[in-house]
């Protein structure tokens, strides 16, 4: 039910969007949330977003990465700027949807995409 892409492999310092959408149809985006996965480590919060645009950060990416927000479209980005090699891992995307009864909710996880920094 999503479709996350946008990784790959960068340089450090360089910049990846990895956008998250969903094709739930009568469901809208309520908030969301980007993980990351490194090997050998438990998955971790990057960057949340909530229904009504406020955003938290883990402190690691706080003034580098940008997580935002198409309503209409139901996709969620995730701006990665100034990367290092310590960004690299699995990086998944979690989408709450909200149904048009304004009650029943729906939770979704990416199948995850990979970011890879390294010269």
């Amino acid at each position: 039910q999503l479709q996350a892409s946008g990784g790959g492999l960068v340089q450090p310092g360089g910049s990846l969007r990895l956008p998250c959408a969903s094709s739930e149809s009568g469901f809208s985006l309520d908030r969301a949330g980007w993980y990351r996965q490194a090997p050998g480590k438990q998955r971790e919060l990057v960057a949340a977003i909530g229904g009504s645009g406020t955003t938290n950060y883990a402190d690691f990416v706080k003034g580098r990465f940008t997580i935002s927000r198409a309503n209409f479209k139901n996709t969620v980005y995730l701006q990665m700027n100034s990367l290092t090699p310590e960004d690299a891992g699995v990086y998944y995307c979690n989408l709450v949807l909200l149904g048009a009864d304004w009650v029943s909710r729906r939770s979704y996880w990416g199948q995850g995409t990979q970011v890879t920094v390294s010269s």
